[in-house]
């Protein structure tokens, strides 16, 4: 063996804390770059059973050839006699198996050069499996990261063993990112590549608003409360319909909190994103109705209901009709999503016109029907 100190000891555990590869891996690689290198040095000779060690008190490192202990040597490359044997291990026997040091002399500076560039190599293969595992492990979950770059498409997040990639369209519309930031990402992808794995990450999900809630509300962690739906526009406003297995325990009451304690974090961690906390219920016109919330609703008309279509119109006041819509009719779009139901709201004036005019309509069609019947009855007297 070769002394080369307790820096490549020191080494290995260094790596360990800092990329997380565990120690016994590295020496492991360190070995398998050892043969490799041993192999290159010899040019072709035989280099069976070859093993390489690395004695982590001593600080050396060498190669070894296997070989059977045997009375009568036939094949000294996988051979040995007993009395060679007892030489290196005293209680070596016929049949047994011994390493022979057959590390050259001038082997350490041969074997800086040719290993280096494999113990890099499978250094970075491991590092980039052991991110693989633990981010594929992670996807669809909160993590927590720190801005390391802005860019004018996206923006690099630090979260943890590797940096991941927080894409424009993953982000809040209206938000200012700054280096340093510390954020909770949602884990959206991992994709693997020939370096490290390119991790994406969102801030706009919204599964980032479930994973909140979980964290918050320990109702939700235990079973009692659901959490039936999520519609959001992220940087302005969130629905999510909740229900309970107990009745015994308000959904919405426990999702606020005391004193709104626990949607106020959320919110806060949102950046101030509104929230709207619905009860939801099996049947379609009270679930509809919670879902417009804040408007208040007259009544719900469910026009068509099937697996294909679902429809329904909402009767507001004239003052709720704005409200109901929303800015940008993004109260109404989040119900939709919320609902799966598709919501055509009318005030109460609209309504009232427009069941002023159905009437109008019928009569219409009937002295239509009449024309043509007269018609048909004229062509068959002049036949």
């Amino acid at each position: 063996m070769i002394k080369v100190g307790k820096a490549l000891v020191e080494a290995t555990e260094q790596m360990e804390k800092e990329k997380g590869i565990p120690k016994d891996t590295i020496i492991r690689l360190i070995c398998d770059a050892l043969i490799t290198a041993y192999k290159k040095h010899l040019k072709g000779q035989n280099v069976s059973n070859i093993v390489a060690a690395v004695d982590e008190i001593n600080g050396e490192v060498g190669v070894f050839r296997v070989k059977e202990v045997i009375e009568e040597v036939e094949d000294e490359h996988i051979q040995i006699s007993l009395e060679e044997a007892q030489e290196i291990d005293p209680e070596a026997e016929p049949g047994d198996e011994i390493q022979v040091d057959v590390t050259p002399a001038d082997f350490g500076r041969i074997a800086a050069q040719a290993a280096k560039q494999v113990i890099t190599q499978r250094l970075r293969e491991a590092e980039r499996n052991l991110v693989l595992e633990e981010f594929t492990s992670k996807k669809g979950s909160l993590v927590t990261g720190i801005v390391r770059k802005v860019e004018s498409r996206h923006v690099i997040v630090n979260i943890g063993k590797t940096d991941a990639i927080l894409p424009r369209r993953e982000q809040i519309p209206r938000e200012h990112y700054r280096i340093n930031d510390r954020l909770r990402v949602y884990v959206l992808d991992v994709k693997e590549t020939s370096k490290l794995p390119q991790v994406i990450v969102s801030q706009a999900h919204p599964k980032i608003v479930q994973e909140l809630f979980e964290l918050e509300v320990p109702e939700i962690e235990d079973g009692i409360i659901e959490i039936k739906s999520i519609s959001r526009e992220a940087g302005y406003r969130t629905k999510i319909s909740v229900a309970s297995a107990d009745p015994n325990v308000d959904p919405v009451g426990a999702c606020i909190g005391p004193r709104g304690s626990r949607i106020q974090t959320i919110v806060n961690e949102l950046k101030n994103e509104k929230i709207d906390i619905i009860r939801y219920t099996d049947d379609p016109v009270e679930f509809i109705s919670n879902a417009l919330s804040p408007a208040k609703i007259l009544s719900v008309q469910i026009l068509e209901d099937s697996p294909e279509s679902k429809e329904a119109m909402i009767i507001v006041p004239d003052d709720q009709l704005s409200l109901a819509i929303g800015k940008e009719g993004q109260n109404v779009r989040l119900a939709h999503r919320l609902t799966g139901w598709k919501i055509d709201i009318k005030s109460a004036s609209q309504y009232e016109e427009m069941m002023e005019e159905e009437p109008e309509e019928e009569e219409e069609y009937e002295e239509e029907v009449e024309e043509v019947e007269e018609e048909a009855e004229t062509e068959q007297e002049e036949v």
